[in-house]
C-alpha cells in the first residue's frame, strides 16, 4: 500500500508556471505537493529558452568575428569547437538548474514527487504509489513539439527542440521544417556556427508578427546565407543512404523538388501535454488546443486550475509565470476577481535583429477600430546615434495609437529589441497616452531614444504646423 497525502495545493508539472505556484504557495504557508515525471525546470530550462539562448549567444560571437570589418578590424573565420560549444550550453543550464532543483524546493517545504501523475477523482491525483488529495490542484504540464503527419517522417531520425541541444556531432546541412520563432532562431544560430541551413515554411515566416518587421528579419537571414523558402509544403521524407534525409517539397505553384540534408529539425509548433493525466476522471474538459479554462484559469472542475501552455493560450514562459500569480491570489487569498488580461502580452523572437511585440498589430488595430481612428507612428534606427555608432541601423520602432492617443500596441525590430519593449508593454497595460512616453528623459546615446522619438512624432504635425508658427510669431511681439 502506498502513502496518502492530504495537502492544500497539488501542482502537476515543474516547469516555469508550476515552480512559481509551488514556491509561492509554500512560502506563504500552504501545504504544497509538486509532481514532475521528467526533469525539474521543464522545457524552458532543459530544452527551450535557456539552451536556445546559449546557442544563439555562441552564434552571435562567431558572427561578430566574421563581421568585424566595419570597425577596421580584420575579420576572421571562427573555428567551431563542437565539444566546447556543447559544454557552454550545458554549463549555462547547470548554472540555472539549482534554482529549479528538488533540493531547493524541498528546502522551501514543498513535497516533491518524481513520478507521472494521473487524476483518480475530482480532487485526487495518484503519483506512483502515492495518492494526493488536495483542496486545489494546478495542472502545469506545458507542451511538447508538434510533429506534422508527413509521410516517412517517422522513419528518419529527425530532431526537435528536445533533442537538438544534446547533439554533439557536426551538422553539415540543417533542414528546418517550420518558419516560426523557434525555426528561424535555430536556423540563424546554426548558420552562424558553420552549417548550411534551409528553412521550409508552408505559410508566411513569423506569421503572427508585423509583416514589415518580419521582412527585416528575413532579409538579414538571407544575407547571412540561410535558404528561406516560404509557401513550401513538405510532402514526404526518406532516409538517405549513408546518413541524413531527403525531403520532398511542393512549392506554391505545385512544382515539386527534393531537398537533402544531414539533419532535419522539426519546428512546426507545439501541442499541450495532457497525455496520461486521465483528465476525464476529474471532469476536466480538454481538446487538441489544451485544457478548457475561463479567464480565472479554472477548468470545468472548479477545484482545478490549468496554467501555461497546457491552458491553450499564448505559449510563453512569462505567461506561465503570470498565470501562477493569478492562481495563487485565488487559491490562497480568495481573490475571485483575479483573472487574465491578454491585452498586453509581450513576445520576442531572438533572431538578430530581434523582433519584439506587445498589444495589437497595426493591421488588427485598423480592422478593429477603423482607419480614421488609428494612428501609426514609426521611427527608424537609422536616425539613432547609438545604432549608427554600432553600425546596426536596420530596424525600427512602430507604435499603434487609438483616436485618444492611447497606446494599443508596439513592434520593435532591431538589435536588442526585446530589451526595449518593456516601456511599451507598460503603456499598453496601463492604457497610457503617448505623451507620457514622449515626455520621458531618455539617456543619450541609447537605442531607447528611438522609442521616445517615435512617441514624440505623434505631435510633430501639431507642433510644427502653420497655426503654431503664427502663435509663436504673435507671442514674440511682446
Amino acid at each position: 500500500m502506498g502513502e496518502t497525502i492530504d495537502t492544500d495545493i497539488c501542482v502537476i508539472g515543474a516547469g516555469s508556471g508550476g515552480l512559481s505556484v509551488a514556491a509561492g504557495a509554500s512560502q506563504m504557508g500552504a501545504r504544497t505537493v509538486l509532481i514532475e515525471r521528467g526533469a525539474m525546470g521543464g522545457d524552458c530550462l532543459n530544452h527551450g529558452c535557456v539552451p536556445s539562448k546559449a546557442l544563439i549567444a555562441a552564434g552571435h560571437a562567431a558572427h561578430g568575428m566574421r563581421a568585424a570589418g566595419h570597425f577596421g578590424i580584420a575579420p576572421v573565420e571562427p573555428a567551431i569547437d563542437r565539444a566546447g560549444l556543447h559544454r557552454h550550453v550545458r554549463h549555462v543550464i547547470e548554472a540555472i538548474a539549482p534554482n529549479d532543483s528538488v533540493e531547493r524546493f524541498e528546502g522551501l517545504g514543498v513535497t516533491v514527487l518524481q513520478e507521472s501523475a494521473r487524476f483518480t477523482g475530482p480532487r485526487e491525483v495518484t503519483a506512483g504509489d502515492t495518492v494526493v488529495r488536495a483542496k486545489w490542484i494546478v495542472v502545469a504540464t506545458g507542451s511538447t513539439p508538434l510533429v506534422p503527419p508527413i509521410p516517412g517522417l517517422a522513419d528518419i531520425p529527425y530532431l526537435t527542440n528536445e533533442t537538438i541541444f544534446g547533439l554533439e556531432e557536426e551538422i553539415d546541412h540543417l533542414i528546418v521544417i517550420g518558419g516560426g520563432p523557434i525555426g528561424l532562431e535555430m536556423a540563424q544560430a546554426h548558420r552562424r556556427l558553420g552549417a548550411r541551413v534551409t528553412v521550409l515554411e508552408a505559410g508566411r515566416f513569423l506569421a503572427k508578427d508585423d509583416p514589415e518587421a518580419t521582412a527585416v528579419v528575413v532579409e538579414r537571414l538571407r544575407a547571412e546565407g540561410v535558404d528561406l523558402r516560404d509557401g513550401t509544403k513538405v510532402t514526404g521524407a526518406s532516409a538517405r543512404e549513408g546518413g541524413g534525409a531527403t525531403l520532398t517539397v511542393e512549392d506554391a505553384d505545385g512544382g515539386t523538388e527534393t531537398v537533402t540534408g544531414s539533419h532535419v529539425l522539426v519546428a512546426a509548433g507545439r501541442v499541450p501535454t495532457t497525455d496520461g493525466l486521465d483528465l476525464e476522471a476529474a471532469g476536466i474538459a480538454h481538446d487538441r488546443r489544451g485544457i478548457t479554462v475561463d479567464r480565472r484559469l479554472r477548468t470545468t472542475n472548479a477545484r482545478v486550475f490549468a496554467i501555461g501552455d497546457v491552458a491553450g493560450g499564448p505559449q510563453f514562459t512569462h505567461m506561465a509565470g503570470y498565470h501562477a500569480g493569478i492562481v495563487i491570489r485565488q487559491a490562497l487569498f480568495r481573490m475571485v476577481w483575479a483573472r487574465t488580461d491578454d491585452r498586453a502580452v509581450p513576445w520576442v523572437t531572438y533572431t538578430d535583429p530581434e523582433l519584439a511585440h506587445v498589444g495589437l498589430l497595426a493591421d488588427d488595430a485598423l480592422a478593429r477600430h477603423g482607419e480614421g481612428n488609428v494612428t501609426i507612428l514609426r521611427w527608424g534606427f537609422e536616425e539613432n546615434d547609438r545604432a549608427q555608432a554600432e553600425r546596426r541601423t536596420d530596424g525600427f520602432v512602430k507604435a499603434v495609437l487609438d483616436k485618444r492617443g492611447r497606446v494599443l500596441g508596439a513592434t520593435i525590430v532591431g538589435a536588442g529589441a526585446g530589451e526595449l519593449l518593456l516601456p511599451w508593454a507598460l503603456a499598453v497595460q496601463g492604457r497610457m497616452r503617448i505623451g507620457k512616453l514622449a515626455g520621458v528623459i531618455a539617456p543619450y546615446p541609447t537605442r531607447s531614444e528611438a522609442s521616445k522619438r517615435a512617441a514624440g512624432s505623434a505631435f510633430t504635425g501639431t507642433l510644427f504646423s502653420e497655426r503654431t508658427r503664427k502663435l509663436v510669431r504673435f507671442l514674440l511681439r511682446f
